[in-house]
């Protein structure tokens, strides 16, 4: 599973490095909670909880359908 989440954010990650940010992945949990961190531009943009949760997390849900949630740490 960490293989398809880390495939997931390989592809989200062209749109976050263009605003100058990127996104790591931390931690994958057994429950289905994914961790990540973001970096850069992204790290401390008012708007990263609505990219992480409209963007990351559905992409990854979609692709990964046993990811519950994604969080950032």
């Amino acid at each position: 599973m960490r293989e398809q989440i880390q495939e997931a954010l390989d592809k989200i990650r062209p749109a976050l490095q263009r605003d100058g940010g990127d996104i790591e992945l931390v931690d994958v949990e057994e429950d289905g909670v994914v961790r990540v961190r973001l970096t850069g531009a992204c790290g401390g943009c008012p708007m990263s909880q609505m990219t992480l949760k409209q963007g990351v997390e559905r992409i990854v849900k979609q692709m990964v359908p046993e990811v519950k949630s994604v969080e950032s740490v």
